[in-house]
């Protein structure tokens, strides 16, 4: 063909992107742009925002130093690019596939506008490694037990990375006026932590893959260990695909913790298929939680969620992480099931404030895994954690952070408390106390709940939901 559209959305990258590689190989004349959706941008809070616009500046450079550039237009999809396609008598709109409610509701509006102006859409696999539809029973449905979906999935071939692709010319009609300047990546502290751009995925993946690996398996519950792979925000704006990272972690691979460190990154990939696929099969969880009887078992309480947000919950396992996630944009995983066990069970608060909270603060916010994740720890969705199953505070910091490291790098306040109490410091001597520079109550809060009061209460709602009584107030 002659010219075609590449419409770039959760695929900022040059190197392996399939729809992107297509349309250069098809057409004498490409297109890359980029949609401002202000549904998108109102949902992302300020650190996703600010990584979109490090991933689209960096994006942005890349396509100007060989001789192409990005267009980027503000507007709803549906309406803006059938306006772009007839600008530059563009003959197809290439895109990788996306598998939220909300994107397959846009895709299917972008199909429509521009099949009515004669215009072919093409779309292709991207996102993820094995999509919705792919791993299914023998019945034809997805699993809803992970270790059934995982077994199908892990028997599926994967293709291998795509190179950059040669970039053909733009088309002569595309009127200069048409797109506006990409956004500017603004000042932020975020930045001493991330790098937006492919460049910066590809030196977070080979740090990882050289550096981390072989500890990966052993050490990755532990947040003081930190040696995740910290890819999650790259993988949810496609700065680098699922691809490109599973290769480059299998090609790692020699010795045998290294080995088992890429069965444990894999099996964490083969979670985020899951629930995309999940998400894309019951579009209600969006919104809802798959087991109705718990639709209301979770409250509100303005006070203890201030006090959770905040990271001033009296337990120190929690106020770090959320602590971390104030600094950083981002939260290690052991510690967002802690907090999200702590908010759902001990604080008994409807999931969906959390889900929210996170969706605002996180740098790698996505819908599927955010909802998945908090919808596991209120013990509301599929193959979650029983509800009887309620994480003690001090006991996972105790197991998860046994010297204290990921305490005190994030709760500066206790960081001369001795290790003895430092999990659980309102049971220090008033004269450790006074030593530790740590009065409680005043240095650092005592705790907003009493844990084994709160497991009771809470299995008691959870109870009474479960067998159909109305869990009360």
């Amino acid at each position: 063909m002659d010219c075609a559209i590449v419409w770039l959305r959760r695929d900022l990258r040059l190197g392996d992107n399939t729809a992107l590689h297509a349309a250069c190989t098809e057409a004498k004349r490409v297109v890359p742009v980029f949609v401002r959706d202000p549904v998108l941008l109102r949902a992302a809070g300020e650190p996703r925002r600010w990584f979109l616009a490090g991933a689209l500046d960096a994006l942005s450079a890349a396509l100007r130093a060989r001789g192409s550039r990005l267009v980027v237009c503000e507007g709803r999809p549906a309406e803006v690019l059938p306006r772009l396609a007839r600008a530059c008598k563009a003959e197809a709109v290439f895109f990788n596939r996306d598998y939220t409610p909300y994107a397959k509701r846009r895709d299917r509006a972008v199909a429509a506008a521009l099949a009515a102006i004669g215009v072919r859409v093409r779309s292709f696999k991207d996102l993820v490694l094995h999509e919705e539809g792919e791993v299914l029973t023998r019945a034809g449905v997805l699993p809803r037990v992970f270790a059934v979906y995982q077994r199908g999935w892990s028997r599926l071939p994967v293709d291998p990375p795509l190179p950059a692709p040669a970039l053909p010319p733009l088309p002569d009609a595309l009127p200069a006026s048409m797109g506006e300047a990409v956004p500017s990546l603004a000042a932020s502290p975020l930045s001493q932590w991330w790098v937006p751009s492919e460049a910066g995925a590809r030196a977070a993946l080979e740090h990882f893959a050289t550096e981390l690996l072989g500890r990966y398996a052993a050490e990755r519950d532990f947040p003081g260990s930190d040696v995740t792979s910290r890819l999650s925000p790259h993988l949810h704006v496609g700065t680098i695909s699922p691809r490109t990272a599973i290769a480059r972690v299998r090609a790692a691979a020699q010795s045998p913790t290294e080995r088992r460190g890429l069965e444990t990154f894999a099996r964490e990939l083969c979670f985020r298929d899951f629930y995309m696929a999940l998400l894309a099969a019951i579009p209600r969880l969006r919104r809802h939680p798959l087991n109705p009887a718990f639709e209301r078992v979770g409250g509100s309480d303005s006070g203890l969620l201030a006090a959770w947000q905040e990271g001033r919950t009296g337990y120190p396992i929690v106020d770090a992480g959320m602590r971390q996630l104030a600094a950083e944009g981002w939260m290690h995983n052991r510690v967002r099931m802690i907090v999200a066990s702590f908010l759902t069970k001990d604080l008994l608060l409807d999931y969906r404030l959390g889900e929210r909270f996170f969706m605002e603060r996180l740098v790698d916010g996505d819908v599927a895994n955010n909802n998945a994740g908090w919808q596991w720890s209120a013990s509301t969705g599929v193959d979650a954690q029983p509800y009887f199953r309620i994480f003690n505070p001090v006991a996972q910091g105790e197991k998860f952070d046994p010297r204290g490291t990921y305490v005190r790098r994030y709760v500066p306040e206790l960081a001369r408390v001795p290790l003895a109490y430092l999990h659980h410091p309102w049971d220090m001597p008033e004269e450790v106390q006074q030593a530790s520079g740590c009065c409680i109550g005043q240095d650092y809060p005592r705790p907003i709940v009493d844990h084994a009061i709160a497991r009771d209460r809470a299995l008691a709602r959870y109870r009474a939901a479960a067998y159909g009584r109305h869990p009360g107030p």
